[in-house]
């Protein structure tokens, strides 16, 4: 899945520090932490560039249930049901590089980064090998005590959700429905399964797609018989870059997910689709601020928490 043609341009974004969260939060404790990330990720980037589209997502599902704790890697035992388990978090892969990472920090500097700090700082790196803004990004989260099941499927959004549903609960986290539409840009490098999204495709297109987007999906998206469920990309012009592909495709109705779809359509959201659509540096501006934010909300910090020697575990 490597795509060597890429030309990556880099620029830096400097946002300033949240809470107890600071930018070289660990210059002095382990000075190559941020270095070691980066080249783990580098490694895996330079043989599967679908990483990036990955870590997004176990970024966002990790920070959007409990805030960014690292729960979300926890195994589940006899005892406890973790996150891992819930129908949402099913596909979510990558988390073989984050325990990677973590084994190369532990001999570097044990029990100092969190796995927290881990899935943040990984996930920034690989934006960047894709084509997207390089920043600084705030460190010093704690890694969380508690990986439930049941807070999954109560707090995360579903690609199904209105407008009106999504933005109540991002609102419940502090989100305006700009960085809401902003944070689903994230979707410029990422797949759906044809499962999440085939009830869009019974009897016809429908006002909301566009007719030759329904042709394809219908033809790719033919019930599995025995093997894996087929998969669409979600930006089906550049999928494996960071860009402002995904909005511009939503414009011609061509979201594959129906809130994708549907922000392009709603009075309250369309205009930031637009914008983005039309002004690519605004969008990398504004995602910037809004995935620092979104990995800020409800961290652990001080004492809080723990910082794991084994991201799978509890210490």
């Amino acid at each position: 899945m490597k795509i060597s043609s890429i030309s990556i341009c880099f620029f830096v974004l400097v946002p300033f520090a949240f809470g107890d969260l600071q930018v070289g939060f660990y210059r002095s404790s382990c000075p190559q932490a941020e270095s070691i990330v980066r080249q783990v990720v580098q490694k895996r980037y330079s043989s599967d560039n679908s990483i990036t589209a990955a870590l997004l997502r176990m970024h966002f599902h990790d920070c959007f249930v409990g805030g960014c704790d690292a729960s979300i890697l926890i195994d589940s035992t006899g005892n406890n049901k973790s996150e891992q388990d819930a129908p949402p978090n099913k596909r979510i892969r990558g988390f073989n590089l984050i325990h990677e990472v973590k084994e190369r920090l532990e001999a570097a500097c044990p029990s100092t980064v969190s796995c927290a700090d881990i899935i943040t700082l990984a996930t920034r790196d690989a934006v960047a090998l894709s084509g997207g803004p390089t920043y600084e990004v705030p460190t010093g989260r704690r890694d969380g005590l508690v990986s439930d099941y049941n807070e999954v499927m109560r707090n995360l959004p579903s690609p199904n959700m209105t407008v009106s549903e999504a933005s109540e609960n991002f609102a419940a986290k502090g989100f305006t429905k700009q960085e809401m539409v902003t944070l689903l840009g994230a979707h410029t490098v990422g797949v759906a399964h044809c499962d999440v999204f085939r009830d869009r495709l019974s009897n016809t297109p429908g006002p909301t797609m566009d007719p030759a987007l329904y042709v394809e999906l219908v033809n790719k998206c033919k019930p599995a018989t025995g093997k894996e469920e087929p998969f669409v990309s979600l930006d089906q012009g550049t999928q494996f870059v960071f860009d402002n592909q995904f909005y511009e495709q939503i414009l011609l109705k061509r979201g594959i997910l129906r809130l994708d779809q549907l922000i392009g359509l709603d009075n309250s959201t369309r205009g930031f689709v637009s914008d983005f659509a039309f002004n690519r540096d605004k969008f990398r501006k504004s995602f910037v601020d809004a995935i620092i934010k979104m990995a800020s909300v409800d961290v652990l910090v001080g004492s809080a928490g723990e910082v794991r020697k084994n991201c799978k575990v509890f210490n």
